[in-house]
């Protein structure tokens, strides 16, 4: 086999770019690596961003985009995994400046690598990908920091993504009574019909005027967009809540007072799925294939490669929503 089946993509004469389905020589994948047969990938904004050429994501092209990857292993020059291995990788460089998951076959250090938990499927593995294991970072820590369900409402920002839906599927799975910010309100039914206790739409939750404090209203929030809607929450929370910062679609800033913290006990907690320690990672999976495996398949749509290039476009341009599996074989 000299060839193998993938997302190439390169950048064009006038500093465009376009990802295709491509015939991608074997050799560009490193021989010294764990090489993995992938079956599954799924679709994150990271991977829309990589596929549109953008710097800050990947800095060299021609490019294989995907953050994850779920497969068998083929070969292991380490000794690491055996052969026939079942196994999970995302995040660290995966797809961002290293050949990523969204093709056939892709090569990684033996140490980017989970091996698939029992109670787990390949397939199941990849609808939860990179947005899951976030979401399950973002509860673990909030419970970690004592917000239990009966303290009262949990919020969710960017609740039609697939980190914020991850995020509403597990906390109701957990018993928590779950608010959702959304700003599109075409799928308000659809939230409602997976479990959403309240619906708040962002265009009246940032309206009201700025105040150094709001009145409190969530126990804890998982926040996946920033700006000005994570200053709300922070502005809006009970005091000794907690709110698990894992997203920044809205913006990067934070201008914002020290009063919540000081007259409030409001704790701010950073997510970092991507390099978190292989530890943790394997923690939240093992959740995930015990006390947290409940069903995705209700935000889930499943696709082939060739249709993902158009998909991640429609990312970009806010046009999807819940999660994308991708099947890479057949």
């Amino acid at each position: 086999m000299e060839t193998f089946k993938g997302l190439w993509t390169s950048e064009n004469g006038d500093g465009t770019y376009v990802t295709s389905l491509s015939n991608i020589p074997m050799d560009v994948l490193n021989s010294e690596q764990v090489l993995v047969q992938v079956f599954y990938s799924s679709l994150n904004y990271k991977d829309a961003l990589s596929s549109s050429g953008h710097r800050g994501i990947t800095r060299n092209f021609p490019h294989i985009p995907g953050i994850d990857a779920a497969g068998i292993v083929i070969n292991d020059p380490m000794g690491k995994f055996k052969p026939g291995s079942q196994v999970i990788i995302t995040g660290f460089d995966l797809g961002m400046n290293a050949h990523g998951g969204l093709a056939e076959y892709v090569s990684v250090p033996w140490n980017w690598i989970i091996k698939l938990p029992s109670g787990l499927t390949l397939e199941k593995s990849m609808q939860i990908g990179t947005a899951g294991l976030t979401a399950g970072m973002a509860v673990l820590a909030l419970q970690q920091n004592g917000i239990v369900p009966s303290d009262g409402p949990i919020v969710v920002s960017g609740a039609t993504g697939g980190l914020g839906m991850c995020s509403i599927l597990l906390l109701k799975h957990l018993g928590y009574e779950v608010i959702a910010i959304i700003g599109k309100k075409e799928l308000h039914g659809f939230l409602k019909s997976i479990g959403v206790d309240g619906i708040i739409d962002r265009e009246e939750f940032l309206q009201e005027t700025s105040k150094a404090l709001y009145s409190m209203r969530f126990t804890g929030a998982i926040d996946t967009v920033g700006g000005d809607t994570l200053i709300k929450i922070l502005k809006s929370l009970k005091a000794g809540g907690s709110v698990a910062a894992c997203g920044m679609a809205a913006s990067i800033d934070l201008n914002l007072q020290i009063y919540p913290f000081i007259l409030r006990g409001v704790r701010l907690l950073g997510i970092y799925s991507a390099d978190s320690p292989l530890e943790l990672k394997q923690k939240v999976w093992n959740k995930f294939s015990k006390e947290w495996n409940f069903p995705l398949d209700n935000i889930v749509k499943t696709i082939h490669l060739e249709k993902a290039p158009k998909i991640m476009q429609d990312m970009l341009a806010g046009k999807t929503s819940g999660r994308y599996l991708v099947k890479t074989i057949g």
